[in-house]
């Protein structure tokens, strides 16, 4: 008997032994190119200075439209350049005692501010301190101070005048009345949140009052202190302003006065920038020099 026919199929090649079979090796995608240091810092700076530029831009096209015609009651931003253009090329020529740039000006007002807030800063945290490790002091204290922290800057100013019974003295206790409360209220806040562990560890090395000041209470309270600082160094700058269009002088406050009283539009308009400026420039000052202090520490 015939045996069936077999559809025979193709033999599959073996790979002979002791030969590995081969293997495909993907190839990495290209890698982009490296972007250096500096790339990266342009970055940033693009980031950080376009979006606002493009937003003042757009206010300012916005306020030259409103304001253009015969009769608005604000100037334009091009008539605010052609009517205050000595002020803003020429922030430090002097002409006289009371004739001067703005620049002069701002100077003369941050001096008091200065004196002002940095007594504030030294009495605020040492006052701060102290209430913070008290229960007792904190309840009694505290209420009181919410209290005075809102009286307005000008509110003190007849008081400091009947008081001192001279301007510069005057406006320096303004600033520092107005600047202290954020500073004691933050300060004591971040002293009765220092962990007790840090109060243990003071126990057990046996540190004085003084020396647990400065190694453990300061630099555990740094972040709530310097938060403090920086509401107070801009209440500082606003308080200085306002108490200079009263108490006269060359401070950038009078000379807002002076220009109102003068219908000089314009030059008050510069005189705000002037101070919205600086104001910002204080209080990123202020944020530096706490985020470098504060550094490594777990609050910040």
């Amino acid at each position: 008997m015939p045996l069936a026919a077999v559809k025979s199929t193709p033999a599959v090649p073996t790979p002979a032994a002791g030969v590995a079979e081969p293997r495909v090796i993907p190839l990495p995608p290209p890698k982009k190119p490296p972007v250096g240091l500096w790339g990266r810092r342009l970055r940033a700076l693009a980031a950080a200075v376009v979006p606002p530029a493009i937003t003042l831009i757009l206010l300012l096209l916005i306020w030259q439209v409103a304001f253009d015609q015969p009769g608005s009651s604000l100037p334009s931003p091009l008539r605010v350049w052609a009517d205050a253009q000595d002020l803003i090329l020429q922030p430090f020529y002097v002409a006289g005692s009371q004739d001067m740039g703005l620049g002069w000006r701002v100077l003369v007002s941050l001096q008091r501010v200065a004196h002002g807030f940095g007594l504030a800063a030294v009495a605020g945290v040492l006052v701060g301190a102290i209430i913070g490790q008290s229960v007792w002091a904190m309840r009694g204290l505290d209420p009181i101070f919410q209290v005075l922290r809102t009286v307005p800057p000008l509110a003190w100013l007849p008081i400091s005048l009947a008081a001192f019974r001279d301007s510069q003295p005057s406006a320096i206790f303004v600033i520092f009345i107005t600047a202290i409360w954020p500073v004691i209220i933050n300060t004591a806040v971040g002293v009765r949140n220092i962990p007790q562990d840090y109060r243990n560890v003071a126990k057990v090395l046996r540190l004085n009052p003084v020396e647990f000041f400065w190694r453990i209470m300061l630099p555990s309270a740094a972040p709530y202190i310097f938060t403090g600082l920086r509401i107070g160094i801009g209440l500082s700058w606003l308080a200085i302003v306002a108490a200079e269009m009263l108490t006269g002088g060359v401070g950038i406050g009078f000379f807002i006065w002076d220009a109102w009283n003068s219908s000089r539009l314009s030059d008050i308009i510069v005189a705000l920038v002037y101070i919205g400026i600086v104001g910002f420039a204080l209080d990123r000052l202020v944020g530096a020099i706490g985020a470098l202090v504060t550094r490594g520490s777990a609050a910040s």
